[in-house]
This record gives structure tokens, C-alpha cells and sequence, in this order.
């Protein structure tokens, strides 16, 4: 590993500080004496703190979303005029791409160079669905076998709690804000207490576009707050992003009385090379997916199947990339890995590396913390070969910069192997063939798969099976996620 901890390039820029909520329209104070801290995962100091929501004030968003709805303009204007407001957000959000990348990198430590790479999408998503449901198809004319006529229409599914984690927490939540506001739904968002910024970015955005009183509305909160909010009557529908264990709880307290959910959960997503792949061409998006924000991100590349004819050529390949990463400061533009965003996320995945080393897989690098970074929580990039799929390490999500190296002895197995998790997000096809990389794809049991690569496209559907989630983000199922369908029936 190369440390890289001199810099101090963005060390001058510094967030505003939030110190009111947004609800009805209006930044008020909270009713609670609690705050949050956000503590740097640089230097493990507080950063700054902010007014936690209490009950009384999710109250309040709650039923300034519910008068919305039930009685404001937004899901009863025509789809060209939330087009309209829609573009708009994506303009103020593209004024504030660089505050979006700084608060990213400042709150997760995910490298700059990366952050200003990905937060346009964040505007694209606005956009894309502005154009979307101009074009969308709300109401379908049906006719009927005893010659009357139906109407099929698609309508919001009313009020919404969008629920989102801490790794990237600007684009998962634009996903559920901008393809729901699309659909007329109105929103209650509550982000993750280590990550408020971008949220109250997206609340000025949709302030300074005008949108009507109440049709999102922020309320900063922790676990307790999340889950008063996912228990409220007013809610109509719960999108969340996070763990499968909250993911299934949600779940399970929207099932008491059938509130409509989606869940965007974790993975542990495999990379195929077949027998004749061109392992050069695949390293660079495996060098990218494997381990993306320090390997912080559910659709992570995580277990790489090779053919135990190639497993060397492989090893000497990948590991030797890895070794080359620069970790350090995150806010360096030549920084490629930055520390994991806190420290329970470190303890965490040292567990992982000790569990790994305890089951007899061995080490190929990394596995312990940077020479030179005492400071921060960082660790090295790690890299485990003899790998076996029944190991802990090879089936549990592990949430940081650990890759498994597993062989394969045909493509029966290679398929096999990937099937063998809980999990079923993401995974990547390696194939000198296409067509081939496509025929073993569709019998990966993963809401995603990229042959001879690694996309994620905001225009295209993302999501899970298995234990990854329910139901999908992005794309026209974007917009299905927030729309309920009524026949209506023509009788006579």
C-alpha cells in the first residue's frame, strides 16, 4: 500500500452547519434537545453536530406530507407540470455538485477524485424522470369481452418515508425522491445520522425550485426516529435502503398493516471470469467494483471465481494491482482509497479478516492497517486466496476492502458457486465470448448482471433477489415502485 496523507487539497472547504428541520415548507427548530454528531473518518474527531427530529416533529412532517397529498397540487397537477419542477431540482443540484462531492468525501471518506466523478448522476436522475413520465403511459383503454370498456390508470401510492444509509447517501436518495416526486408521491426523507448534508442539500434544491408546501419534508433522525417514522399511520409506502437484518424488520413492521415497501439490501456479488477470459481487459473494472469506497457499497464485487487452470495468473495479476492502491487522505486527487467511514465499520471488518485467517484461508495482501495512517479508520486493502464458498468470509457481507479469491472447475461450478449465497444483487460475467457471458448471466440468480464488465446505469432497473431487497429503483420499474394500478370499469 502507498500511504498518502500529505495533502491538504479541499482541507479549506467546510459545510454549513444544519440547525433547523424542513417541514411544511419551512425550516423550523426541533422539538427535541438531542444532536447528532458526525465524527470525521480522517482524523476521529467531531466534525460538527445537528438537532435530531424527535417524535413530535416526524409527527408534524408526517402529516404535512398527508396534506400534501390529500389536499395540495402536487399529484393532482398534469405529469408535464412535475416535469417542470423536476428540472428544476436538477438545476439547483447541478450548482451544487461540488458542495454534494465535498460533503461526500467529508462525512464517508470516499476519495474526491471519485466522489466528483459520480455525483452527476444525481442531477441525471431528476432529469431522467422529468422525461420520463412526460411519455409514460398513466392511463391504458382497455376493452372488454362483453364489448365495455375499461380504464387501467397508475396512480402515487400517497406518502412516502424514504429511509436511506450512509455510504452514498446523496444518490440512493435522489433514486427514491426523484422517481416518487415523478409519480406525485409526497415524502417524509430521514437519512442516516452519520451523513445529514447532502439530505439538507436536496431539501434547498427542492425549496429554491418551488415545489408546493409539504411534498418532501427532512427530519435527521437515528434508529429510534427511523423506526417510529416506518411505524407512523400517515406513512403510505417505506423505501429503504441498508442492511438486509433492517431491511427485514422494516419489512416486517410494514407488513402489519400492509404498508406498501421496497428494500434495497445488501450483497455479496461475485465476478466470473470464465475459462476464456481476458483477464488484462477485466482488471480494470475489477479493480474499480471490488472494492468501490473502500469497499463500503452493496453491489461490491466481492467474490472473483477463476478457473483453478488460471487461479496464479490471476493472483499475481489482482493482487498486484492491489498492492499498487494509494490510500490516505481522501480529499487528495491522487487518493484511490480513503478510510472506512467509522470506527464500529472497522472493528467490524478486522472481525471479518480474523474470521478469514481462523477458517484457513490465506492472505495474499493487506490485513491489517496502513504503515504510516495511525490515525483515521483505515485498512489495507485485503486480499484472501483458498477460499472456500462455505467460509464466513465468502458469505456474509462484509462491508469493507476484502476480496475472496475462489477456483472453479467448470462453468457448472462457476455457476454453482455464485448462486451459493443469501445474496443475489449484483455480479459480473468475464467471457471471450458475449453471447456466451450472456447465456451463463441469465442463470445467475442476481437482480443485475454485466457481461464483460461493471455497469450501474440510473436509467436502467437496479435491485435485488434473494435477501438483496425488494422491488427496484431507477429506470421506468423506478417509477412503478411509487405508482398503485386502479381499474376503473365503463358498465352499460
Amino acid at each position: 500500500m502507498t500511504p498518502n496523507v500529505n495533502s491538504d487539497a479541499g482541507q479549506g472547504w467546510r459545510p454549513n452547519t444544519p440547525e433547523k428541520l424542513f417541514i411544511g415548507g419551512s425550516w423550523i427548530d426541533s422539538s427535541s434537545e438531542n444532536r447528532l454528531d458526525v465524527i470525521s473518518p480522517v482524523t476521529e474527531e467531531k466534525l460538527f453536530s445537528y438537532p435530531e427530529a424527535g417524535p413530535m416533529d416526524i409527527d408534524r412532517a408526517v402529516w404535512a406530507a398527508r396534506d400534501a397529498f390529500d389536499n395540495g397540487p402536487w399529484p393532482r397537477m398534469s405529469p408535464q407540470e412535475r416535469a417542470v419542477y423536476l428540472r428544476k431540482v436538477a438545476d439547483v443540484i447541478t450548482r451544487r455538485l461540488d458542495d454534494i462531492a465535498h460533503s461526500w468525501t467529508l462525512q464517508v471518506g470516499a476519495p474526491i477524485m471519485l466522489t466528483k466523478k459520480l455525483v452527476g448522476q444525481n442531477a441525471t436522475l431528476f432529469n431522467y424522470y422529468a422525461d420520463l413520465i412526460e411519455t409514460y403511459g398513466f392511463v391504458d383503454e382497455r376493452q372488454r369481452d362483453d364489448g365495455g370498456k375499461a380504464r387501467v390508470v397508475r396512480e402515487p401510492v400517497g406518502v412516502c418515508a424514504a429511509i436511506t444509509p450512509w455510504n452514498a447517501p446523496m444518490v440512493l436518495l435522489s433514486y427514491k425522491i426523484a422517481g416518487g416526486l415523478a409519480a406525485g408521491c409526497t415524502f417524509v426523507a430521514k437519512p442516516s445520522p452519520e451523513t445529514p448534508l447532502e439530505a439538507y442539500i436536496l431539501a434547498e434544491a427542492i425549496e429554491e425550485a418551488g415545489l408546493p408546501a409539504g411534498v418532501f419534508n427532512l427530519v435527521p433522525a437515528g434508529r429510534e426516529g427511523g423506526d417510529y417514522l416506518v411505524r407512523h399511520k400517515g406513512i403510505d409506502k417505506v423505501a429503504f435502503t441498508g442492511s438486509t437484518a433492517a431491511g427485514k424488520h422494516i419489512g416486517a413492521v410494514c407488513a402489519e398493516r400492509l404498508a406498501r415497501v421496497s428494500l434495497e439490501l445488501g450483497g455479496k456479488s461475485a465476478a466470473i471470469l470464465l475459462d476464456d477470459a481476458d483477464f488484462a481487459k477485466a482488471l480494470p473494472s475489477i479493480m474499480v467494483y471490488s472494492m468501490p469506497i473502500t469497499g463500503q457499497v452493496c453491489f461490491s464485487l466481492t467474490r472473483i471465481l477463476v478457473p483453478e487452470s488460471r487461479k496464479q495468473e490471476f493472483i499475481d495479476l489482482y493482487v498486484g494491482a492491489v498492492k499498487n492502491i494509494k490510500v490516505g487522505d481522501p480529499f487528495d486527487p491522487a487518493t484511490q482509497m480513503g478510510p472506512l467511514t467509522m470506527g464500529r465499520q472497522r472493528a467490524r471488518v478486522e472481525g471479518y479478516i480474523a474470521a478469514g485467517r481462523a477458517e484457513g484461508a490465506k492472505i495474499a495482501c493487506g490485513g491489517g492497517r496502513p504503515v504510516g495512517l495511525d490515525k483515521g479508520f483505515y485498512v489495507e486493502p485485503t486480499v484472501f486466496v483458498d477460499v472456500e464458498s462455505n467460509m464466513k468470509i465468502a458469505q456474509e457481507e462484509i462491508f469493507g476492502p476484502v476480496v475472496s479469491i475462489i477456483t472453479f472447475k467448470d462453468e457448472e461450478d462457476a455457476v454453482r458457486k455464485a448462486n451459493d449465497s443469501d445474496y443475489g444483487l449484483n455480479a459480473s460475467v468475464f467471457a471471450a465470448d458475449p453471447e456466451r457471458g450472456y447465456a451463463v448471466a441469465r442463470r445467475i440468480r442476481s437482480g443485475n448482471v454485466t457481461v464483460n464488465g461493471m455497469i450501474v446505469d440510473p436509467k436502467q432497473p437496479f435491485g435485488g433477489f434473494k435477501q438483496s431487497g425488494v422491488g427496484r429503483e431507477g429506470g421506468p420499474e423506478g417509477l412503478d415502485n411509487y405508482l398503485e394500478v386502479k381499474t376503473i370499469h365503463f358498465a352499460g
